[in-house]
């Protein structure tokens, strides 16, 4: 499962049996960014109906690799969801992902307006996919 955890949103991926592609499910919602408990009973509901061994979360580090704020609180994240499901919880840099989606979305001609129902889910897709890329190598 791939996750792109954002302050009112976290888009979800999933990879296919064979761990080869990720495919986007949906963007989880939330009005508060503290408020996590519907969220995470959501991530729990998608890991048992995926049968999901391993998360792969989203590290927004800086363009110069140092951890800001939104980068700590997604540790603090993966560690809450690591003790939640006890399942391993990799981080995964997502530099430029959003910015990847949003080239995407543009490309198939995706209305401006309707991009941001989209935006997150796509880019827990490249989260994902550049984590599965990177095993598949080794």
């Amino acid at each position: 499962m791939g996750l792109d955890y954002g302050s009112k949103t976290v888009g979800v991926a999933i990879s296919d049996p064979l761990g080869i592609t990720a495919q986007a499910i949906e963007t989880i919602c939330r009005k508060d960014e503290n408020k996590l408990r519907k969220t995470c009973a959501r991530i729990e509901t998608l890991i048992e109906e995926y049968k999901v061994e391993r998360i792969v979360l989203g590290l927004p580090k800086h363009m110069n690799n140092d951890i800001g704020d939104r980068a700590e609180r997604s540790l603090e994240f993966g560690k809450m969801l690591s003790r939640r499901t006890g399942l391993e919880v990799v981080m995964w840099d997502e530099r430029l992902t959003t910015v990847e989606a949003e080239r995407t979305l543009i490309e198939n001609k995706v209305r401006r307006e309707d991009r941001k129902k989209y935006i997150d889910k796509i880019a827990a897709v490249f989260i994902l996919q550049g984590y599965l890329d990177s095993i598949c190598k080794n």
